[in-house]
């Protein structure tokens, strides 16, 4: 089970986007004193959100930090027990790369880490964590986050640090910060007048349960290697019929972008999440509505 953070200091990277704004919640919430770096502290535009967590005034600090800048991570990191390394994912090279207090550095990846190695997906097909995304495979995005987690692992193991990495799909749900993220975009899409659902299947998945998985993997001490998080994989025509249901009003996009015959579904792994303390993950209806209120509430749209 977990325990709490009362005494001890993280550092979370990259910590006002949308998955770590959740993370840094969560752990003041659980009584970590949280540094968190961020590239520009002083834009209320970035940080104000965090400042408003509860717990923030108390046990936040806010660093400048860009990863493309040698040694500017130092300072984060001294004294920290946990690394929760978020940020746009790269590795430099660096002569002392560890504090020595840093028992665990949990790492966020994606699944297109594991989706994009000319395996065939179809119903009964099962992704899990050994799956590995061939780079030569990859559109850029997707490249770039296989060779990030690739070079992860590899400083990792050079450099004698403990590495868990969470692997989670579509990542939906509540914004806490004011701007649109991708996933939040594409909900935005689909409900503000797109005329069309791209014929594609996608494993979604709650930013409330990554970042409590991220958490669970730092305090359970047997966490190792690689996680997968999919509540479920389902097409854009599901997506729009659940949207639908709980939002009868909305003018929804009727037609498929193609006429092919629809992507079929996958399945993803949830056996080793289980030994995170997952046992089910939040649905998706109840992602999709918490994406869409948050919406309402930081008037993206209005009905």
């Amino acid at each position: 089970m977990s325990i709490s953070g009362e005494g001890k200091v993280v550092c979370v990277s990259g910590a006002n986007g949308f998955i770590a704004s959740w993370i840094v919640k969560f752990l003041l919430l659980r009584g970590y004193t949280v540094k968190g770096t961020v590239r520009d502290p002083n834009d209320p535009k970035k940080v104000e959100h965090l400042y408003k967590l509860e717990g923030a005034k108390e046990r936040l600090q806010l660093i400048k930090a860009d990863l493309l800048q040698e040694g500017s991570f130092d300072s984060a990191v001294e004294g920290c027990e946990g690394v929760f390394h978020t940020a746009s994912p790269c590795f430099t090279e660096t002569k002392d790369p560890q504090s020595q207090s840093v028992k665990r550095v949990v790492f966020t990846s994606s699944s297109t880490t594991v989706l994009l190695n000319g395996r065939p997906k179809t119903p009964e097909v099962i992704v899990d964590e050994t799956w590995f995304s061939l780079p030569d495979l990859c559109a850029k995005y997707a490249e770039y986050n296989t060779l990030a987690e690739e070079g992860a692992w590899k400083f990792a193991k050079e450099n004698n640090i403990d590495l868990v990495t969470i692997i989670p799909g579509m990542v939906i749900g509540p914004l806490l910060q004011p701007t649109l993220n991708f996933s939040a975009a594409l909900i935005f899409n689909l409900i503000n007048g797109a005329k069309t659902f791209p014929n594609f299947c996608r494993g979604f998945i709650n930013v409330k349960d990554v970042a409590n998985a991220h958490i669970q993997a730092f305090e359970i001490s047997s966490a190792n290697g690689r996680y997968c998080l999919v509540e479920s994989v389902e097409h854009y025509s599901d997506v729009v019929r659940i949207l639908h249901h709980l939002y009868p009003m909305l003018q929804l996009p009727l037609r498929c972008a193609d006429d092919k015959p629809f992507m079929p579904k996958y399945q993803f792994s949830k056996e080793k999440a289980k030994t995170l303390g997952f046992d089910q993950f939040i649905p998706l209806d109840v992602s999709l509505k918490e994406a869409v209120e948050s919406l309402k509430e930081k008037k993206f749209i209005n009905f």
